[in-house]
């Protein structure tokens, strides 16, 4: 994520990671001293007195910015996602947006959601909570093409689903050694764990079109 690797670069934590990618599973911050909020150029740090939270249409996420160098504004369809999910669930979150081509643009960083009013703070893991949610199939019922997409009748742990994907290799995500990770429309994770767990006839169904 550019925010992350801009703040972590500015603030001296990559020093170990220069030859490297930052993982958003396993990178983590570099030293324990804190860092003062506004202090890193380049990087919009969100508090409570430079930003809003509240839902719009759809019960979608949206944020209002106190007009600052880095931009003004409302920012709709707002999503949260933590760069350091294990060593800092409530720290180093990242809040994006798709801009009016599409384009996953970044509107700041969280580097603590404690410090949030409590109305604020539920929102913000409202989000993440969606960001981290997954079902996990056991059974495929039926897998259609149509209008473009994939078309999926599927059972899971939580029960029988179904969802609609794009097929393309970006929406399909390997997980450990024959695992994969279904992404649909709405960025909703699906997760076999491991492939030839499936029936013969499931496996037949979703490799007729899932086959990378």
């Amino acid at each position: 994520m550019r925010i992350v690797k801009t703040f972590l670069r500015k603030s001296g934590h990559n020093s170990e990671t220069k030859d490297r990618k930052v993982s958003t599973s396993c990178a983590e911050p570099k030293t324990n001293e804190p860092v003062r909020l506004g202090e890193v150029p380049g990087v919009r740090i969100l508090t409570p007195e430079s930003c809003e939270f509240f839902k719009g249409v759809y019960s979608l996420l949206h944020v209002q910015l106190v007009e600052d160098d880095l931009g003004p504004g409302l920012y709709r369809a707002v999503r949260a996602v933590r760069a350091f999910p294990v060593s800092s669930p409530d720290g180093y979150i990242v809040l994006k947006y798709p801009d009016e081509y599409g384009i996953e643009r970044e509107v700041g960083l969280i580097l603590d959601l404690n410090i949030f009013p409590s109305g604020a703070r539920d929102l913000v893991l409202e989000s993440l909570a969606a960001e981290y949610f997954e079902y996990e199939i056991e059974r495929i019922h039926d897998v259609k093409w149509r209008y473009q997409l994939l078309f999926c009748d599927v059972e899971t742990t939580q029960g029988r689903r179904e969802f609609q994907m794009r097929r393309q290799a970006a929406r399909v995500q390997n997980l450990g050694d024959n695992g994969k990770v279904l992404l649909d429309v709405s960025d909703i994770r699906y997760v076999i764990r491991d492939l030839d767990l499936l029936p013969k006839q499931d496996r037949r169904k979703f490799f007729r079109y899932i086959y990378w």
